[in-house]
């Protein structure tokens, strides 16, 4: 399975394609680097699409993406917002698996109510999750997260946390292939990403994805980590857990094969 998923296999990323239905406007955390208020077709970051669809007007996109190229393999949804926190993200999964059940189904979650969905997602054909883990420690997160489920308390943070641990734990238990997605902010986070991925190895998570920070909303003055920094905690982190070094940090309406050239195919 995961030799066809360009998001976690080095060589899938240049030979199947994958497509993001950007079905899942709400979300339940204040992440301090999103930014989804803008909206380039040249700019490529989570987070950003040109229009919300419906789950009907994704089956479309999907039936026209198989037309133009084969090589589809995936489909997935990663936003705009958080896809477990949208009721239109069960009705495309389902959609999709009725009518493409060779399909892979992924999906990308914060992780905050992702042990309670579990069952659902598995019922609805998932095989594959992404967790976007930034952090371990309260200590950190709370210069990451603004706001947890509408709370700022640290509290609340400290159960999304555990939250996020017990889903991917789970998740991995359930047989469902897990990434966890890092976002590297210097200054808040780096001196956690070896822990991370300790972590990570020690629950059984396939793969792990360290992703430069783009700068912006409330980390838009904070430059991000050099080439040298990333290969370095790759380095180390790699000890404990595979890591993906491919990831185009794409959009939540993103099409085509990763590793060719944007826009080249089901636009």
């Amino acid at each position: 399975m995961l030799t066809e998923h360009p998001c976690f296999s080095a060589h899938a990323h240049f030979r199947y394609g994958r497509i993001h239905l950007p079905v899942a406007p709400k979300c339940n955390i204040r992440c301090g680097y999103c930014d989804r208020r803008f909206d380039c077709a040249n700019e490529s970051r989570p987070g950003v699409t040109s229009a919300v669809v419906s789950p009907e007007e994704a089956l479309v996109r999907v039936e026209r993406a198989l037309c133009q190229d084969n090589r589809l393999r995936v489909v997935g949804i990663a936003g705009p917002g958080e896809p477990l926190a949208n009721s239109a993200t069960w009705e495309t999964l389902r959609l999709v698996h009725q009518h493409f059940p060779n399909l892979l189904l992924c999906l990308s979650t914060n992780g905050l109510t992702l042990a309670d969905h579990l069952p659902e997602l598995l019922d609805c054909g998932i095989s594959s999750l992404t967790i976007t883990v930034n952090s371990l420690s309260v200590h950190s997160a709370k210069h990451i997260y603004h706001a947890v489920a509408g709370s700022t308390d640290t509290d609340a943070i400290s159960a999304f946390l555990t939250a996020q641990q017990e889903g991917a734990a789970k998740a991995v238990t359930a047989g469902v292939a897990v990434k966890i997605n890092t976002v590297v902010i210097p200054g808040v986070n780096t001196d956690e990403i070896e822990e991370i991925a300790r972590w990570a190895g020690r629950v059984g998570v396939s793969v792990m994805n360290l992703m430069p920070l783009i700068p912006q909303a409330a980390f838009q003055g904070v430059s991000p980590p050099n080439q040298s920094l990333l290969c370095d905690l790759r380095s180390r982190a790699g000890v404990y857990v595979s890591q993906f070094t491919h990831c185009r940090q794409c959009r939540a309406d993103a099409a085509g094969v990763p590793g060719e050239p944007e826009g080249a195919y089901y636009r």
